[in-house]
């Protein structure tokens, strides 16, 4: 289980996007994250009719490294801290460091 996972709401601790909140679109191998409206590079294209791609200057989203966001609790309105859990269940969760509350439900 890793701390930061797909379609988590992360805050940006570091870099030229500082400060800027998303959503995870995907998590990377290398521990890495893929995250919407954040780290937006532009790039040109060619044309690709075969796929219908018209080509030009497209801005998309790069990955950027997991150390440099932070999971946002919605009751501090802050990034926190991430531990792990194992409830009387059996389950192993995420919970927020600050508030003690579970992440996973």
């Amino acid at each position: 289980m890793r701390r930061i996972g797909k379609g988590d709401d992360v805050i940006v601790i570091a870099g030229k996007d500082k400060g800027k909140r998303g959503t995870v679109l995907s998590v990377k191998p290398d521990s890495r994250l893929v995250v919407s409206d954040v780290n937006m590079v532009k790039r040109h294209t060619k044309p690709n009719p075969n796929r219908g791609v018209a080509g030009g200057i497209v801005e998309k989203e790069m990955p950027i490294e997991a150390s440099n966001v932070m999971l946002y609790n919605p009751q501090t309105r802050k990034g926190d801290r991430v531990g792990f859990r194992i409830l009387e269940d059996g389950r192993k969760v995420r919970y927020f460091k600050s508030t003690d509350e579970v992440v996973d439900v």
